[in-house]
């Protein structure tokens, strides 16, 4: 697997700290880009939650017990950080440039792709009761100075590595499905005729071992549409027992298996485990009042609906990381980046089509810019520095 180096921070996520010290930062697997898989009849696997259970997966972290590594101070419980509204803040934000930070792939580098505006950095999370802390680049370079953090999932996980350097080694590791696949390669794999060994997380798992914070996501590669294919024995040349299964319960067994490897391999006492909920995209504009056939595409402003849910974030799948991360009594808490709902608001904060195109667009394609759209990843700066803050909070002031 080969290993990308990273920078130092200059401000306070990117380039920071130039003047004290270089970074090392390991890419271990490059991915491809994909456009979101989800359509409408998904909504047929979904199913409503109770009010407000989209915000009780806050409640899913530590044991009050249980002294926190990492932690300075505790937090007010009673705050959810994930529960509030977006505020323009013209002179805060963005925290960095786009130019600043040369390791920001060019598929999310939306300004040096001709993407007009720039409200879409300006924007700035704030819960209802309480403030997020102030991101301090300097407080986390040496609070993580020696320790070895790793990002674990797709291309969104990818991106929210990419919004955060210093001096610590940071690692992403191409792992969409979390256990073995047919799309283990980051770069050759078929996007539609995917194949999921759901008891196999050794053949990535084995790269994890000696880390001391894990960010993990899993979520847009399960959603074909279609029920999961699940391959019981080897991935050799003829992978004769395969069987189908319920997107839901598949996904349950993947988690469930990264669950039980994350109590065998980490030490509670030493270590930490986040988990990043679904993120949304944004793909048709009459979900939040816009017109017939459109998308993310020309989107400047946030959604203002506090109850909008789009139709990528599936409600059924939200319960299954409820339920295999609320067990109380595991041998390791995980906490839970619930990034669902205040990413759901964000329809102006995709790259849309001004990032780096894996095949020239078409003739007609140009004529009609928002058949091409990406309305799945997001450009940098922007939402995913917010997904960082709330990381910060939760691994310092949890």
């Amino acid at each position: 697997m080969k290993a990308l180096p990273s920078s130092q921070k200059r401000s306070s996520f990117c380039l920071y700290i130039i003047s004290l010290c270089f970074v090392v930062v390991v890419v271990l697997l490059y991915s491809e880009d994909f456009t979101c898989l989800l359509r409408q009849s998904l909504l047929k696997l979904q199913a409503d939650l109770p009010e407000d259970s989209e915000h009780q997966l806050t409640l899913i972290a530590e044991e009050k017990d249980l002294e926190v590594p990492f932690a300075v101070r505790r937090s007010d419980k009673r705050c959810d950080l994930f529960g509030g509204r977006w505020t323009y803040e013209k002179e805060t934000r963005p925290h960095y440039q786009e130019e600043e930070c040369p390791y920001i792939q060019p598929q999310l580098t939306c300004q040096a792709h001709g993407r007009p505006d720039t409200e879409y950095q300006h924007w700035r999370w704030q819960p209802h009761d309480c403030d997020l802390p102030n991101f301090n680049a300097t407080f986390m370079l040496e609070k993580l100075r020696g320790k070895r953090m790793m990002f674990v999932g797709d291309s969104l996980n990818r991106g929210q590595f990419v919004s955060l350097e210093f001096k610590a080694t940071v690692e992403f590791y191409w792992a969409p499905f979390l256990v073995e696949s047919n799309s283990d390669n980051a770069i050759v794999h078929r996007v539609k005729d995917r194949i999921v060994r759901t008891g196999s997380i050794n053949k990535h798992a084995r790269h994890w071992k000696g880390s001391d914070i894990i960010v993990f996501n899993t979520y847009l590669w399960w959603m074909t549409g279609q029920k999961m294919r699940i391959l019981r024995g080897p991935f050799d040349g003829e992978m004769r027992n395969i069987t189908e299964m319920v997107t839901e319960d598949a996904y349950r067994l993947a988690l469930t298996r990264m669950m039980r490897w994350v109590e065998q391999n980490m030490d509670p006492h030493k270590s930490r485990v986040f988990f990043t909920s679904m993120s949304p995209c944004h793909e048709r504009s009459v979900e939040w009042g816009g017109a017939v056939g459109g998308n993310c595409y020309g989107e400047t402003m946030p959604i203002e609906n506090p109850q909008y849910w789009g139709i990528c974030s599936s409600r059924s799948i939200m319960r299954v990381v409820g339920s295999v991360f609320s067990r109380r009594k595991a041998a390791f808490p995980v906490t839970v980046l619930n990034i669902t709902q205040l990413s759901n608001y964000r329809k102006d904060a995709h790259t849309s089509i001004y990032k780096k195109q894996w095949s020239k667009p078409t003739p007609e394609q140009i004529a009609d810019p928002k058949t091409y759209a990406d309305c799945v990843h997001w450009c940098l700066p922007g939402l995913q520095d917010t997904w960082n803050e709330l990381l910060y909070a939760k691994l310092f002031f949890p």
